[in-house]
C-alpha cells in the first residue's frame, strides 16, 4: 500500500487549482493523470525579460516596457490586426493583436492609461517602427510583479500554452511534502546536492541557464533519486528470481563430449559465458541471464552447449527466433551436433503442417525430442513439453513481455537465457537489464574475415554498381540497403522500389526486394531465395533480418549512410564477412557531411568492435536523442537522462546492491525512506521494470 505521506502527490490532476474538465485531458496527455506528474514535468527553457525603454530596444529580444496608451487603431478590413499605439518618453511602439481582440482591449486599456507590456520586440515588416505582437503581459503598474524577470518555459500543446502549464505546476508544487531523505548523508554532502524538496523547487525556479543543465546540482540529485528507485526495484526483482527453485543441472558426459568434439576452441569470452550459465543452471535457483554479443561472436555455440547440458540432465530446451528463416538457420546449425551426441531436435514453425507437425509435437510431449527450435508457433497451446528445463530467446527484444512469459510458462521454473546481438554500453545495460545477469561475448572467433569499410559520395554510384557487377559475375552476393528517406513507409518504399528497378536493369532476375510492408511469409520467401543463392543482390529498406547468415554475401552497400545511426550501420555491416571470402562495406553518402555524420563514418571505418562502437555512438548522440529510447525499450525516465547522467547509473546500481545486502527487507529507517522513494516513482519489483520479462 502506498505510504500516506505520498497521498497529496497521487491525487488526480483535477484536484489542482484551475484544472477543470476541459483542461484535464490536455494536461494528462502532456504530463500524466496525477499531481505528481505535474511536479515531475521539467521546464524546457527560460525567458529573461529585460526592462528597458523604447529607445534601447533590441530586435528579437524579450523586453518589459512601461508605456502610456495613445490610441487604438482598428483594423481596416477583416484579417488585419488591431494595434495599440503606446509610448514612453523615448519613443513609440505598436502592440499588435490578431483574431479580433479589439473591443476587449480598448475596454481594458483605455487611452491615457499606463501599462506594463512584456514580450518579444521586433521591427514592423514595412518601415522602421517597433512592434510587440501579442504581448505576453499587458497589465496595470500595480500588477507589475505579475511579470517575472525570469520565466520558466514548459512544453505546450494545442489549447494549453506554456504559461498556463507553469501556473498549474506552481499550484501542484504547493502539495509537495517534506519527505525523509533516502540518500546516505555523507554521499549527499560529498556531491553538494540539496535536499529532495529543495531540489524539486529549484528545478522549477531556475535563476539562469546553468540551472536547467542536466549537470546542475538539483537536476543531478533528482536524476539520482529516480535512478536509485529503479535500480533498487531491479535488484529486488533479481533477488526474488534467484529465490525461485529450479532444476539443478550440471554438465554431463554428453555435453562435455560435445564441447570436445567442436571443430574449434571456444574463445575466452565464450568459455566465461558458458561457465556463467553452468553456474546458474547448477545453483538450484532459476537462471535469468542475457547473453550479449557482437555480430558473429558465437552466441549460438554457447546456447548449443547449454542445451546439451540440459539434455544430459533429462530435461528439454526450446530456442525461439523472431522469424522463420532465422529459426530454420538455427535448426540447421545445431541439429547435427546435437544428433551426434544422441540428442533429437525438432523444428516448429507456422509452416509446419499435417502429420509431420503432429509427430514433432508428440515427440516433445513424450520427451523423445529434447530440443525444439521455432518461431511464434511455439506459443500455441498444442505445443507441450514433457519437462522443459531451459528457454532460449534469440533477439529477445523482438518479442513482447506477454509472449516471452507464455513460452516460459510451458515449463515449471524453466531457466531463461536471452540473447542479443546489439551491444550497448555498460551503464545503459544496467537500465535495460539490471534485473538480469549479463554475460558479454566481447571476442570474435578466429577465422572471421574483417570487413573492409570505405565511404564514397553518391556521385560515384555508377562506379560502385560496375564493381558490384564484376563481383556478382565472380559468384559474390550483396546486400543493398536503401536510405531512410522520410518517416513514411510509403516514401521509403518508393525509394527502395526505384533502386530495385535500377539494379534489375543491370542484374536482371537475380535482384530481390525486402521491405516492411511485406508479410512475414513474403519476406521469408525472398530471404530464402537469397540464402540459397538464387538471388545475387538483395535490396532492403532499412533493416535486414538480424542474425541471418548468408556466408556467400560478401558485399554490403548502404545508400545515404549519413542518415543511419552508428549502431545501426554496424549491425548492417555485420551481415557480411561471415564466409571465407574477403568482404567489403561501401558507405555511400550525400556531401557535404555534417561534423557528426563525418565522425560516424570515420568510426565505422576505424573499428569493428561493437562494444566500442556502442560507446562512441552514445558519446555522439549526447543528450539530444539518447539512443532513440522509444525504439530501444529504455525506461521512460522523467527526471534522469540515461546519456547525460550515465555516470550516476552505475553508482545507483552499486548503492542498490549494497542497501539490499545490508537491509534485505528495507526495515531500517533508511529502508523505510527508500520504500517511499520506490513508491514515489512507481518502480516495483513485481511490476514492469524492463524488457527482460
Amino acid at each position: 500500500m502506498r505510504p500516506q505521506i505520498l497521498f497529496p502527490l497521487f491525487g488526480p490532476i483535477t484536484t489542482v487549482k484551475g484544472v477543470g474538465s476541459r483542461v484535464a485531458p490536455l494536461l494528462e496527455r502532456m504530463a500524466g493523470p496525477r499531481v505528481r506528474d505535474l511536479v515531475f514535468l521539467s521546464p524546457q527553457g527560460l525567458i529573461r525579460r529585460r526592462p528597458g525603454r523604447v529607445a534601447d530596444l533590441v530586435d528579437g529580444e524579450v523586453q518589459t516596457l512601461t508605456l502610456t496608451i495613445e490610441a487604438h487603431q482598428k483594423p481596416g478590413r477583416p484579417g488585419h490586426p488591431w494595434r495599440i499605439r503606446a509610448r514612453d518618453d523615448t519613443g513609440a511602439i505598436s502592440l499588435t493583436y490578431f483574431k479580433g481582440y479589439g473591443a476587449h482591449l480598448e475596454e481594458r486599456n483605455p487611452v491615457g492609461s499606463v501599462r506594463v507590456a512584456s514580450g518579444k520586440v521586433e521591427h514592423e515588416r514595412l518601415g522602421a517602427n517597433w512592434q510587440m505582437v501579442h504581448p505576453d503581459y499587458l497589465v496595470a503598474p500595480e500588477r507589475a510583479t505579475d511579470v517575472p524577470p525570469v520565466e520558466t518555459v514548459y512544453p505546450a500543446t494545442v489549447g494549453l500554452p506554456s504559461r498556463a502549464i507553469r501556473r498549474f505546476v506552481r499550484s501542484a508544487l504547493e502539495r509537495v511534502p517534506d519527505l525523509p531523505d533516502w540518500l546516505d548523508p555523507a554521499w549527499r554532502r560529498s556531491q553538494a546536492w540539496p535536499p529532495w524538496r529543495e531540489a524539486l523547487l529549484a528545478l522549477h525556479n531556475p535563476s539562469g541557464e546553468s540551472d536547467l543543465a542536466p549537470q546542475s546540482p538539483a537536476r543531478r540529485r533528482l536524476a539520482y533519486d529516480e535512478l536509485l528507485a529503479h535500480q533498487l526495484a531491479l535488484a529486488q526483482r533479481k533477488q526474488m528470481r534467484r529465490r525461485v527453485p529450479a532444476p539443478r543441472i550440471a554438465p554431463g558426459g554428453r555435453s562435455l563430449s560435445a564441447e570436445a568434439a567442436l571443430p574449434f576452441r571456444l574463445t575466452g569470452a565464450q568459455a566465461r559465458a558458458l561457465a556463467d550459465i553452468r553456474g546458474d543452471l547448477a545453483s538450484g535457483g532459476r537462471m535469468t541471464r542475457l547473453l550479449q554479443g557482437d555480430v558473429g561472436a558465437g552466441k549460438t555455440v554457447v546456447a548449443l552447449l547449454a542445451m546439451m547440458d540440459v539434455a544430459a540432465a533429462g530435461l528439454q530446451s526450446v530456442l525461439m527466433a523472431p522469424t522463420e528463416i532465422l529459426a530454420r538457420q538455427h535448426f540447421d546449425t545445431i541439429r547435427e551436433p546435437l544428433a551426434a551426441q544422441g540428442v533429437t531436435a525438432v523444428l516448429v514453425t507456422g509452416r509446419s503442417k499435417g502429420a509431420a507437425r503432429e509427430d514433432r509435437l508428440a515427440d516433445l510431449r513424450s520427451g523423445a525430442a529434447q530440443v525444439a527450435v521455432g518461431t511464434h508457433a511455439l506459443f500455441q497451446d498444442s505445443v507441450e513439453f514433457r519437462c522443459l528445463g531451459l528457454t532460449i530467446i534469440d533477439e529477445q527484444h523482438r518479442f513482447g513481455v506477454s509472449e516471452r512469459g507464455r513460452l516460459r510458462s510451458k515449463g515449471e521454473s524453466a531457466h531463461l537465457l536471452a540473447m542479443s546481438a546489439t551491444p550497448i554500453p555498460r551503464t545503459l545495460e544496467l537500465t535495460l537489464y539490471g534485473d538480469l545477469d549479463v554475460s558479454n561475448l566481447d571476442e570474435k572467433p578466429p577465422g572471421r574475415t574483417p570487413v573492409a569499410t570505405r565511404a564514397a559520395p553518391m556521385h560515384r554510384l555508377e562506379e560502385v554498381v560496375g564493381r558490384l557487377r564484376q563481383a556478382v559475375a565472380g559468384g559474390a552476393q550483396a546486400f543493398w540497403i536503401c536510405p531512410l528517406v522520410a518517416e513514411s513507409d510509403l516514401v521509403d518504399l518508393a525509394a527502395a522500389e526505384a533502386r530495385y528497378a535500377a539494379l534489375r536493369a543491370v542484374f536482371g532476375e537475380r535482384v530481390g526486394l525486402v521491405h516492411g510492408r511485406l508479410s512475414g511469409a513474403e519476406k521469408d520467401a525472398v530471404m530464402a531465395r537469397f540464402v540459397d543463392g538464387t538471388l545475387a543482390v538483395l535490396v532492403a529498406t532499412t533493416v535486414v533480418e538480424v542474425g541471418v547468415d548468408v556466408p556467400a554475401a560478401s558485399i554490403m552497400v548502404i545508400e545515404q549512410a549519413e542518415r543511419f545511426g552508428l549502431a545501426q550501420l554496424h549491425q548492417l555491416r555485420g551481415r557480411v564477412g561471415r564466409g571465407a571470402k574477403s568482404s567489403s562495406c561501401v558507405l555511400l553518402y550525400d556531401p557535404p557531411l555534417s561534423e557528426a555524420a563525418t565522425r560516424r563514418l570515420d568510426i565505422l571505418r576505424q573499428t569493428d568492435d561493437g562494444f566500442l562502437i556502442a560507446e562512441r555512438d552514445l558519446e555522439l548522440r549526447g543528450g539530444g536523442d539518447p539512443l532513440g529510447l522509444a525504439q530501444s525499450g529504455f525506461p521512460a525516465y522523467r527526471l534522469a537522462d540515461p546519456v547525460a547522467h550515465r555516470d550516476l547509473i552505475a553508482v545507483a546500481a552499486d548503492d542498490a546492491r549494497l542497501i539490499l545486502s545490508r537491509d534485505p527487507g528495507l526495515a531500517s529507517p533508511r529502508g523505510a525512506a527508500l520504500q517511499i522513494l520506490r513508491e514515489l516513482f512507481d518502480w516495483r519489483p513485481d511490476g514492469p521494470l524492463s524488457e527482460a520479462d
